[in-house]
């Protein structure tokens, strides 16, 4: 009984892992065929979109093929190209459902206390988790789909920097945002492939302003 229990478990975790990447796989297509099937309907080849758009056609490939994703300012482009509302396409966009997971990682818990509140105003659809450790955050990243990750840089067990590289590991279209209160950090906080750079303290303002730059866009909520 055990066994045949052991077994059925087992057969139900890789069902449900399955589930999940056929589930991640179809968000990350649904815009690729969302812009092909604008494109097509628009009558415009992959060379005529691309060069409308300033961009080369393998560009315009990737994009249709879902190996890789066009940022807000791109998708903004295409929206008023292919004569659609913009929200359309950030929607097609989302990796996540309309609750995507953004987490913070502070190793000073003041700083959690004071951040988390802003980022739940400036992302109200959002699920927002703070960590003060960072391998804490690495096995949640391990367990759930995050969108958007704020990392202070100085951190005590790990760097900012070698974090946002292992969260890029786990899923490289995980959207990294660095926090740090000394500006000359920002020279390295490029090199990783972040999305954004931010001096503390965190502001709604700064934080919307931030997301109109993610490498990875995410749909956050009609009334943002």
């Amino acid at each position: 009984m055990f066994r045949n229990g052991t077994i059925f478990l087992k057969n139900r975790k890789l069902y449900l892992l399955i589930i999940k990447v056929k589930s991640v796989k179809m968000m990350e297509q649904s815009l690729s065929k969302t812009l092909k099937k604008l494109r097509i309907k628009k009558g415009l080849s992959q060379q005529e979109l691309a060069s409308e758009m300033y961009v080369t056609r393998p560009t315009v490939a990737r994009w249709e093929s879902g190996s890789r994703l066009p940022d807000v300012m791109m998708i903004s482009r295409l929206a008023e190209i292919l004569g659609v509302n913009v929200n359309i396409l950030l929607s097609a966009a989302s990796q996540n459902d309309e609750n995507p997971n953004v987490i913070m990682v502070d190793d000073r818990k003041v700083v959690l206390n004071g951040g988390l509140p802003v980022l739940k105003q400036a992302l109200p659809n959002a699920i927002i988790t703070g960590f003060t450790n960072a391998d804490e955050a690495i096995e949640f990243a391990k367990k759930n789909t995050i969108s958007l990750a704020f990392l202070d840089i100085e951190l005590r067990n790990m760097s900012g920097l070698d974090l946002c590289n292992s969260l890029l590991a786990i899923d490289p279209h995980t959207n990294i945002i660095f926090l740090t209160a000394y500006s000359e950090y920002s020279l390295d906080a490029w090199k990783t492939g972040a999305s954004g750079f931010m001096l503390k303290p965190i502001t709604v303002e700064g934080i919307k302003e931030q997301i109109k730059k993610l490498r990875y866009p995410f749909y956050i909520g009609k009334g943002d």
